[in-house]
């Protein structure tokens, strides 16, 4: 079938070893200094592997590959690491909540957001609210998992979202294009604790280093209770 894996330039590839580390399949190994996609169907393409790569070795290409669930929970047992019949990321959780106080924000509460559309896939890329911005590119899950989302993150920023497991696109090269063409000042990446929401934060350092642009990008992640690391 073709489908969705990730693919190793090893040019790029400074042996470091952390994506065979982030790869929850245990599909990645090291061979010669070098890291390799030993199994194609142990890859999920979920790219858990992508953010941890400090050279940006690592991209997705779509290509003919098989993918083996029951091998790579067998491979998961030899190796130690927990199985999931999904996504790590969809584990059922339930968090005990307090009820919120008096003075909480309520639905008067004004919307900090400041254009439209949001959708990733759907701003253009040379849109006039771009130039001279400060840019937030966060995950659809963040301003759910987050309260005060509003006001901690979107307040003064045109906001752009996303979910790179869900999302069929490459994000990195619409992100590229609003980069190149605008004179983006800073970006904030909100993103969610699970594997594959890294995608998002790739996606953007991706777009930065090949615009060839020095823009500092801060990172955010919010834990599935709604904190923020």
């Amino acid at each position: 079938m073709i489908r969705r894996v990730i693919q190793i330039d090893e040019e790029k590839c400074n042996g470091c070893g952390a994506c065979a580390k982030a790869c929850h399949e245990g599909a990645i190994g090291m061979v010669n200094g070098k890291a390799k996609l030993m199994r194609d169907d142990y890859c999920d393409g979920l790219g858990d592997c992508l953010p941890a790569c400090p050279t940006n070795a690592i991209s997705f290409v779509e290509r003919e590959a098989a993918y083996d669930e029951k091998a790579v929970e067998e491979n998961k047992k030899r190796l130690g690491k927990p199985v999931f019949h999904d996504c790590p990321g969809s584990m059922l959780k339930t968090f005990a909540k307090k009820p919120a106080p008096a003075h909480a924000p309520t639905a008067n509460t004004p919307s900090q957001l400041m254009q439209w559309p949001v959708q990733i896939k759907l701003v253009p890329v040379n849109a006039p609210y771009f130039d001279g911005a400060d840019l937030l590119v966060a995950a659809d899950c963040t301003a759910y998992a987050c309260g005060s989302f509003h006001s901690d993150f979107m307040t003064g920023k045109i906001t752009v979202i996303g979910c790179p497991k869900l999302d069929d696109a490459d994000y990195s090269e619409k992100l590229g294009e609003i980069v190149k063409r605008n004179n983006i000042r800073s970006i904030t990446v909100a993103r969610m604790e699970v594997p594959c929401c890294g995608g998002i934060e790739h996606a953007v350092r991706k777009a930065v280093t090949d615009s060839g642009k020095n823009i500092p990008v801060a990172v955010r992640i919010i834990t599935t209770d709604g904190n923020v690391i």
